[in-house]
């Protein structure tokens, strides 16, 4: 009987090969040929799981997202009881990137950002990606954020204005903090323990910030 082949495991194989290149090379260097004797696999078994190097790039970076979100998602199974901000705590921290043993992939990442400016169709993975942070950030902040707004006795003015903060501008605020930091300390600027300073301090503000009335004109 012909071997059944597990596209979906060659698929991840030959990701896994790309991203040890681009942390080698930079994205420039990867070619179907190098991937391929990397991986340990033929040039046709490539091939035939990508039509072109740039479908096998846009995978590679979904890869790279999905390890990500998987991390995030034992980090809150583990912890099951934990509060919502704790949850937010470690989720940021697990897409910052800043811990040693993920300085690679952050190397990596940053050099899909990178190409995806001027490469639409890793620009719309990426943006995918992103979108799935930003709405797990925004249920995680609003839930954290009931206790507090609930004991605050007003959280209107006196015309009945909402001026609760809103949790999806916070999602996104704390979104580009982190891919930020990604950024900051693998060029020096920040230690990984400044950057976690840095972090938990806004994450701390999120909390802490007074409850302002609002302005009308």
């Amino acid at each position: 009987m012909p071997r059944q082949v597990d596209h979906a495991g060659r698929r991840r194989l030959i990701a896994e090969a790309v991203c040890r290149l681009a942390d080698e090379r930079g994205l420039e260097g990867v070619t179907l040929r190098d991937v391929a004797r990397r991986a340990q696999v033929s040039m046709g078994a490539v091939q035939r799981c990508f039509r072109t190097k740039e479908e096998m790039l846009v995978f590679a970076l979904g890869h790279i997202g999905e390890q990500v979100n998987e991390r995030v998602r034992a980090r809150l199974v583990r912890s099951p009881a934990q509060s919502a901000g704790t949850a937010l705590g470690h989720a940021a921290t697990e897409v910052s990137l800043l811990r040693e043993e993920h300085r690679a992939e952050a190397r990596v990442w940053l050099a899909f950002v990178a190409q995806a400016a001027v490469n639409e169709a890793l620009a719309s993975t990426l943006k995918a990606n992103y979108a799935a942070l930003q709405e797990a950030f925004t249920r995680l902040i609003a839930e954290a954020g009931e206790g507090a707004t609930r004991a605050v006795d007003s959280d209107s003015d006196t015309d009945g204005n909402d001026v609760r903060p809103d949790p999806r501008l916070d999602a996104r605020t704390l979104l580009a903090l982190a891919d930020g930091l990604t950024a900051h300390v693998l060029i020096g600027h920040l230690t990984r323990e400044e950057a976690q300073d840095v972090l938990h301090a806004h994450l701390a503000g999120l909390w802490e910030r007074p409850v302002r009335p609002s302005r009308t004109r």
